[in-house]
């Protein structure tokens, strides 16, 4: 199965650097899906940068609503309009952040499909759930509140406590998690939940993306500050090569 490689920029990345972020990756990675979704004003020239090119760009949220009097929020018929791909919904950062529930994160998905887009919904524990042993209780009910009926997109998996820490779980903490997450999407979906893409994220860099690329059911990667270097995002994704 095809890995997908996710670059989230969060709130970084100028107009000026997109031409030379955009070259080295031109030639897209053979067998390997390319994503990045950059900070919203950068979308649309991003998607110019890569025109032709085998990489698709997405973005890192977007209303519940379609539609209205709503200030500072970005639906998502509109991000489709524009060329937009997927749609990351349900970050930790946005969870913590401004406060979003799972609720909040289903609807969203819901919202974005019904545009056309691709949702990438987040999941992941903190230090003090993973400390406390109740890691994938935390998961399993993010997933059963997040995801909505007939969901079609993919899953990002990120503990908290991994992201731009540099410190990332063990080998048989990410696999165990991984296929939790497996079995509760099967629960959930039925034989969609069998297939579905679920993207490791937390602190992924070329040093050690081949090892944790190479676990059972991680479809690809959600990265974090390693895709903002052009080089460094394209180490990562040529470590999903099979």
């Amino acid at each position: 199965m095809r890995q997908m490689i996710a670059g989230n920029w969060k709130m970084n990345g100028t107009l000026a650097g997109l031409a030379g972020f955009a070259a080295p990756l031109a030639s897209g990675v053979d067998g390997v899906d390319l994503l990045i979704c950059p900070p919203f004003p950068l979308i649309g020239p991003m998607i110019a940068a890569f025109a032709g090119a085998p990489v698709a760009v997405g973005a890192q949220d977007c209303a519940v609503e379609v539609a209205g009097a709503h200030t500072g929020d970005v639906s998502a018929a509109l991000l489709a309009e524009i060329g937009a791909s997927h749609v990351i919904l349900g970050h930790s950062e946005r969870r913590a952040d401004h406060g979003e529930r799972s609720a909040v994160v289903r609807d969203k998905a819901r919202t974005a499909a019904a545009a056309g887009l691709i949702p990438i919904i987040c999941i992941g524990e903190t230090l003090a759930e993973r400390e406390s042993g109740e890691a994938e209780t935390v998961v399993r009910a993010q997933l059963a509140g997040s995801v909505p009926d007939g969901f079609a997109g993919l899953i990002a998996y990120e503990p908290v406590w991994a992201i731009g820490t540099g410190k990332t779980p063990t080998v048989a903490d990410v696999a165990a998690m991984h296929a939790s997450i497996r079995a509760s999407l099967k629960k959930q979906l039925g034989d969609a939940g069998t297939t579905m893409l679920i993207l490791y994220g937390g602190s992924v860099k070329p040093g050690n993306a081949a090892e944790l690329l190479a676990i059972p059911d991680v479809g690809g990667a959600l990265i974090g500050g390693a895709s903002l270097e052009a080089d460094d995002f394209l180490a990562i994704a040529q470590a999903a090569q099979r």
